[in-house]
């Protein structure tokens, strides 16, 4: 998403575990931790928290001070819900608002993803096609980059690097 950034965690403790989940770690790496994501999650508008520890309720990095502190308006998106939630103000299976702030507890939120995602691809197509045509019919400007980024050959010429480089061509600029 343009402008999302990692919090980059105080190097001291590794968390992480096997299969992408994290490990617990020690109390005192836990309160710097919380530390560092509270000031950065209290500035933040959207926040999206993902720490599992497989076997073990969701452990708790946004203390309900926090929320408090964060902007009217802002989102909070748990997907650690489904194990009690990494927000201690979420509610498993339910959206929150606590000072402002929407909490989304849901527990089964790939569940969601295939009609968006449905009508984003939908839109995406349509956008393309309208901008590919005028008038009804088909017109290619090679000089637009979205066009242009969308072929892979055009008049008998390979336009995609890519493409080229694996058929040992050059592609043509």
């Amino acid at each position: 998403s343009p402008g999302a950034k990692f919090i980059e965690r105080p190097a001291a403790e590794g968390g992480d575990g096997k299969g992408g989940y994290a490990k617990e770690v020690s109390q005192e790496f836990l309160a710097k931790q919380q530390q560092l994501v509270g000031e950065r999650v209290a500035a933040a508008h959207v926040v999206i928290c993902t720490a599992l520890v497989p076997g073990r309720p969701a452990p708790k990095l946004v203390p309900a001070a926090i929320v408090e502190r964060m902007r009217p308006g802002s989102v909070i998106v748990d997907l650690a819900a489904p194990e009690g939630g990494n927000c201690a103000l979420t509610q498993p299976g339910q959206d929150v608002v606590a000072s402002g702030v929407t909490i989304f507890g849901h527990t089964n939120l790939a569940a969601t993803v295939p009609s968006d995602a449905s009508v984003l691809y939908a839109r995406n197509v349509s956008a393309l096609l309208l901008h590919i045509t005028k008038k009804g019919e088909l017109a290619l400007d090679l000089e637009d980059d979205i066009t242009r980024g969308t072929l892979l050959t055009h008049a008998g010429e390979i336009l995609h690097a890519p493409t080229a480089e694996r058929l040992g061509k050059t592609a043509e600029s």
